[in-house]
């Protein structure tokens, strides 16, 4: 299929999703094929990325390795709901909270990904939420992996698409400040010649700087 498929639209695509990658062997292997791919279609080498979707206790277990085992790979996907079958969590709609467990059930699956994509420079994105009508849900979903870092969610229906950007999108207020940082910052590196500053009642430093950078990117990439 993969031969098939972007052998015919290579030329048009930018990366291709690998689900329920269970080891770096599955994505070198599918590095491999595209390069055979790539080749007989006469386009250049590593044209096309890939996205690796975590699905099993064992994709999770080998996470670190997945993601340092091929340049082509940009991102990496939670899959919550197969994740619950593969863990036998009791619940019957991936994604839910378990009414029950004090505290995020995902919490330490959310982070292992999230710190793993972020050590080898990939976008993290949240699979999908299973419950397409309930907003309110969706909403709740988001804020569990917007709060740590993630970069978007996968959306399963259009009437998902609204919510989850603006989920994963910084309010305005959040954008001024953000650029209000970034001009202190600047203003003190580079005509004071200073490392850090009082901005308000809060010192700013490097590490300021590459945050408020962030909001700054995700803000003008939303629009």
């Amino acid at each position: 299929d993969v031969i098939e498929v972007v052998g015919n639209a290579g030329e048009r695509l930018d990366e291709i999703m690998l689900p329920k990658v269970q080891s770096a062997a599955d994505v070198i292997a599918m590095d491999r094929l595209l390069t055979q791919v790539e080749i007989n279609a006469g386009l250049p080498k590593g044209h096309i990325g890939i996205e690796a979707q975590i699905e099993s206790t064992l994709g999770l277990i080998n996470v670190e390795e997945i993601c340092a085992a091929s340049p082509r790979l940009e991102t990496i996907v939670f899959g919550p709901a197969d994740f619950a079958a593969s863990m036998e969590m009791p619940v019957l709609t991936g994604g839910v909270q378990i009414p029950n467990y004090p505290g995020d059930h995902f919490h330490y699956v959310f982070s292992k990904i999230l710190m793993a994509g972020r050590a080898y420079g990939l976008q993290v994105i949240d699979g999908p939420f299973l419950k397409v009508k309930d907003s309110q849900a969706l909403r709740d979903y988001c804020n569990r992996t917007v709060t740590l870092g993630y970069d978007g969610k996968w959306a399963l229906h259009p009437d998902q698409v609204t919510v989850i950007n603006e989920m994963y999108s910084p309010t305005a207020e959040q954008f001024e400040l953000a650029w209000s940082i970034l001009d202190a910052y600047k203003v003190a590196t580079e005509g004071d010649r200073k490392g850090a500053v009082m901005f308000g009642d809060e010192m700013i430093d490097e590490a300021s700087r590459k945050m408020a950078t962030k909001f700054v990117t995700r803000g003008e990439r939303a629009g």
